[in-house]
């Protein structure tokens, strides 16, 4: 499932048809037998593994107009996160394309600048929201960032509370499947390189699921290795929060 819905006629209540029936709509649909956000997150971002991964899959930029790409044939780890939590608080496919909306960009807007361009602001607005609230642990610590303005956005200088490798993995009974987990990048120029979804093993192992370039689709992989082989030091956790019903 492809759609493209232009930032203008969004605003002015477009909305478009899709034909038939998509991946995303069978699983929101399947999805409404669990009760709880947990549940669902588990069952669409396990019903979504396997999606090949693309590093492009939005429209628009600073000279050319933002188009609203609603997609499940292919994801990058954030647009994979965004169909994620929206898939698990619609109540009926119909609901999902507002949601993945207000996820994606500040106050819904769909217009360039006000896409969620850094992931330290994808996580505030859907803190301010009410989609997340921060997940915090003991050992938590404030780092500084300035982030350069190379996609043609003024440089942003963010304080954020991170947690340490080691306190994450020594506290993974505080986590739950669907938690969204953010790894903070080693460039000072950079908040994050890579964002996924917490889940769990059989074994009870932790495991990172997420839209990986080096797996070429949506995988999981076990967070231990994920942490060492990327030297990951720092990581922000998000925890999905059920929409309040109008």
């Amino acid at each position: 499932m492809l759609r493209l819905v232009a930032g203008a006629a969004l605003a002015a209540g477009a909305r478009t048809a899709l034909a038939g029936e998509s991946r995303i709509d069978k699983l929101i649909a399947q999805a409404a037998a669990y009760p709880e956000i947990t549940e669902r997150m588990e069952f669409i971002s396990a019903g979504l593994r396997g999606t090949r991964y693309s590093a492009r899959t939005l429209i628009g930029g600073p000279r050319r107009p933002e188009q609203f790409v609603v997609r499940d044939d292919a994801f990058d780890c954030v647009t994979y996160l965004e169909a994620v939590l929206a898939g698990a608080n619609a109540r009926a496919p119909s609901e999902f394309a507002d949601l993945l909306r207000k996820i994606r960009y500040h106050n819904g807007v769909v217009e360039w600048r006000e896409r969620n361009h850094y992931f330290f602001e994808w996580c505030g607005h859907n803190v301010e929201n009410g989609l997340c609230r921060w997940l915090d642990m003991d050992g938590a610590v404030v780092i500084h960032k300035t982030v350069d303005s190379e996609r043609g956005l003024s440089a942003r200088r963010f304080a954020m509370r991170v947690i340490p490798r080691a306190p994450l993995l020594a506290n993974k009974a505080m986590l739950q499947t669907g938690d969204i987990v953010g790894f903070v990048s080693h460039r000072a120029d950079l908040d994050y390189f890579h964002a996924g979804l917490i889940a769990f093993a059989p074994d009870g192992a932790l495991l990172l699921r997420h839209a990986a370039e080096s797996h070429g689709r949506v995988a999981d992989e076990r967070m231990e290795r994920f942490l060492a082989r990327w030297r990951v030091r720092y990581v922000t956790l998000l925890r999905p929060l059920e929409v309040k019903a109008a």
